[in-house]
């Protein structure tokens, strides 16, 4: 139970309100991603795609060895933006816009995420709401960029 006279702060993303265009966000820590992670969610997803589950497949073919699953990829890296952006304060993700994948990931490689606001309106239809524009980014240690993607999301304003 709290105590009345204790100020208590509960983990939470932002507001819309906290929100300003052009802001860049660095989300820490990184995930190192390793051999169990993809094969599965490989196995979870239905991708049977060899080039992620095949290492004799994959090392006779152009990469040289198994692929990180692009999905997984793009899901760790909306995934490593919650903490400090939506954790309680997103309502719904409305979608993608464009999504690129410019270099792959390998086991091993740790992946690291930015994510900017791209833009920000309140809802038209929805009360006490806001539609935010992102544009998330992966990184590998090295730097390269592995992902890209714009996403819109359905975002909380602050109820006070």
């Amino acid at each position: 139970m709290e105590d009345a006279s204790e100020q208590v702060e509960r983990q939470r993303g932002l507001w819309f309100e906290e929100l300003a265009v052009g802001t860049r966000y660095v989300h820490a820590p990184g995930r190192t991603i390793g051999e169990a992670d993809n094969t599965l969610f490989s196995a979870l997803t239905m991708n049977q795609q060899a080039v992620h589950v095949d290492e004799t497949y994959a090392s006779q073919q152009e990469f040289g060895g198994r692929l990180v699953n692009s999905m997984m990829t793009l899901a760790m890296v909306v995934g490593l933006s919650v903490n400090q952006l939506t954790q309680g304060t997103l309502v719904a993700n409305l979608g993608f816009e464009e999504v690129t994948f410019p270099a792959p990931l390998f086991h091993g490689d740790t992946l690291h995420a930015e994510t900017v606001v791209v833009n920000k309106r309140p809802s038209m239809s929805r009360s006490g709401q806001g539609v935010v524009t992102l544009q998330h980014e992966g990184r590998n240690q090295k730097g390269e960029l592995v992902v890209q993607a714009t996403r819109n999301v359905l975002w909380k304003m602050n109820p006070r």
